[in-house]
């Protein structure tokens, strides 16, 4: 059986300052609006990447002061980083995105660092528990590998990683186990070994890239009763009008920059005369595909969320989709049902 999620899923980076730092009592009047604007039981997808623990602290303050109860929320944690001290300036991964971090985080991924994202995941959330777990950018941890032997080595852990989270599941102590990547051909192979229930595609079928084997891997997952989460699907911002594509900076002057920028004037041009806005285009584009059952949508603003929840409502017809096609900004066929 599929899980039950809504259209929107609240991505929660923000509250561990990705990009720019947030006062704390803003963060939680995030959290408060988002409860507060959910019709159906509102989902909350968060990491111990994300500011090394950060947001799974705030979330846990945040419910706490609110009061919540833990039925009355979905907490999906991805794992696989784990919380140390910070010895330097700013942590070591993804080096210039998070501000302000007093913690760093390192990759944890085996049947005992899973294991230790998880229950140090629940004591950051405050009591709170996921029920809802994933290992957190396998893709990330096998590209470390030195060498073949070694990616061979890390996929096993992986692999051993998902046998601790079965326990998990059959404990009781979670529902549902997925995956979280940015490469979806991890995922894919990943898939091939572990009974997921849910996975959790990132910057991979957005607007601007959505390669056609990635569609016909979604109805495969599909088929197998599998539920998909699109998150990411503004490319870490960019298409929204970031200076950040992927989480990386774009600069203008490189000739890959000059292309992302080309491309998306065009699509605010084409967006601007048929008075449609960039997100909801890019919301509505990552909803289309059979098997997709979430958008997870990030804010740094709570007076974002209501007009985050209300994307999905906006009116985008056929044409719209054509005019893009024709421009060359999207490669599906808009005759077909994406």
């Amino acid at each position: 059986m599929m899980i039950n999620l809504p259209n929107i899923i609240f991505g929660t980076s923000a509250l561990g300052n990705l990009y720019t730092t947030i006062e704390e009592h803003i963060k939680h009047q995030i959290v408060a609006s988002c409860i507060n604007n959910s019709k159906d039981i509102p989902v909350f997808d968060s990491a111990g990447k994300y500011g090394a623990g950060l947001a799974l602290e705030v979330l846990g303050r945040s419910f706490k002061a609110l009061g919540v109860k833990q039925d009355q929320i979905l907490i999906s944690n991805k794992l696989g980083w784990y919380r140390v001290p910070l010895e330097g300036n700013e942590p070591t991964f993804e080096k210039g995105v998070w501000k302000d971090l007093k913690y760093d985080a390192i990759q944890k991924i085996s049947y005992e660092g899973i294991l230790a994202c998880f229950y140090q995941g629940n004591d950051l959330l405050q009591g709170y528990t996921p029920q809802m777990v994933s290992v957190h950018d396998p893709d990330e941890f096998l590209k470390a590998a030195a060498s073949i032997k070694e990616e061979e080595q890390r996929f096993k852990k992986i692999l051993q990683a998902y046998q601790a989270l079965a326990e998990l599941k059959a404990q009781g102590q979670v529902k549902y186990i997925g995956v979280g990547a940015k490469n979806w051909r991890i995922i894919e192979k990943i898939s091939q070994f572990v009974k997921l229930d849910w996975v959790m595609i990132a910057n991979s079928l957005t607007l601007h890239s959505h390669p056609k084997q990635l569609i016909n891997f979604i109805n495969t997952l599909t088929e197998k009763g599998i539920s998909v989460v699109n998150s990411a699907v503004f490319n870490g911002g960019f298409l929204i009008g970031s200076d950040y594509y992927n989480y990386a900076y774009v600069d203008k002057e490189s000739a890959e920059g000059k292309e992302l920028h080309v491309w998306r004037e065009e699509f605010f041009k084409q967006c601007g005369e048929q008075g449609i806005s960039p997100a909801a285009a890019c919301v509505h584009f990552g909803l289309q595909f059979k098997g997709v059952k979430s958008i997870a949508l990030n804010t740094s603003k709570p007076e974002h969320v209501e007009r985050n929840l209300s994307l999905t409502k906006e009116k985008i017809g056929v044409e719209f989709w054509k005019r893009l096609n024709e421009k060359g900004l999207i490669k599906i066929d808009v005759s077909a049902p994406f």
